[in-house]
């Protein structure tokens, strides 16, 4: 979001699966007794191995403007192909898990094309170069993903379930985070496919920044500001381990 000396929110994430950008501060640890989940313990990593092919899998992260101003700012697209890990698919699918890591530093903000292929006027081709670089700056800085730091965001699962009223192949994954050295859960919605080596895993959802213990930016008093809720795609790809 174009604003004084500051700029978006991510993948954060997810994500973005994220982390999630400039235009964010992060937010105080919860305190005693407050945690987001009570569990966060990871599955036991099970089954057969998949690991992720990075250049054919694409986290994205839509954030929003919002506020009276908000025509003063910009709709921001983040992403990366920068997924690594490995996905373990025992007999039972409910038996699933996975453990990933995002290099944050491969975040890419308004990428020109991934702005196109939105087709949306929330998404127009015009961000200046200045405006992309000054976001990625501040998403990358010590307030928001520390990526000096913490160059890693990681996602473990907690467990699977079925989705309720889906198709048999729709998934809850429960997914114990960790972003700026902060552990939290989250659940996502994804969808699966095995063909042959393969799983592609998929998924859109909506999620809060806040949900990610991050704080949307606001200035002047609320009348500019980023929208909590984000949008998270995801498409993983991920091959069958050579034995």
């Amino acid at each position: 979001m174009r604003a004084p000396g500051k700029a978006l929110g991510v993948l954060g994430a997810i994500l973005s699966i994220a982390g999630l950008g400039g235009c964010m501060t992060r937010q105080p640890a919860p305190a005693a007794g407050q945690a987001p989940h009570a569990r966060l313990v990871p599955s036991p990593l099970l089954g057969r191995a998949f690991d992720v092919v990075p250049e054919r899998s694409v986290l994205i992260v839509l954030v929003y403007r919002a506020g009276a101003l908000a025509a003063l700012g910009h709709n921001h697209v983040v992403a990366c192909r920068c997924v690594n890990g490995t996905v373990y698919l025992p007999r039972d699918p409910l038996d699933a898990g996975f453990d990933l890591h995002i290099a944050v530093n491969q975040f890419t903000v308004d990428d020109p094309a991934l702005r196109a292929a939105e087709h949306s006027a929330d998404f127009p081709p015009d961000v200046p170069q200045s405006a992309r670089q000054g976001t990625r700056h501040n998403m990358l800085g010590a307030a928001v993903l520390g990526a000096a730091r913490y160059p890693d965001i990681t996602l473990r699962a907690e467990g699977m379930r079925r989705a309720a009223g889906g198709r048999p192949d729709d998934m809850l994954a429960d997914v114990l985070l960790q972003l700026q050295g902060q552990a939290r859960s989250i659940s996502v919605p994804v969808r699966y496919r095995i063909k042959a080596n393969e799983i592609v895993i998929t998924g859109a959802f909506p999620l809060k920044q806040t949900d990610l213990g991050l704080t949307p930016f606001t200035a002047l008093g609320g009348a500019l500001q980023v929208r909590n809720a984000i949008e998270i795609r995801l498409r993983l790809v991920a091959r069958a381990r050579v034995r």
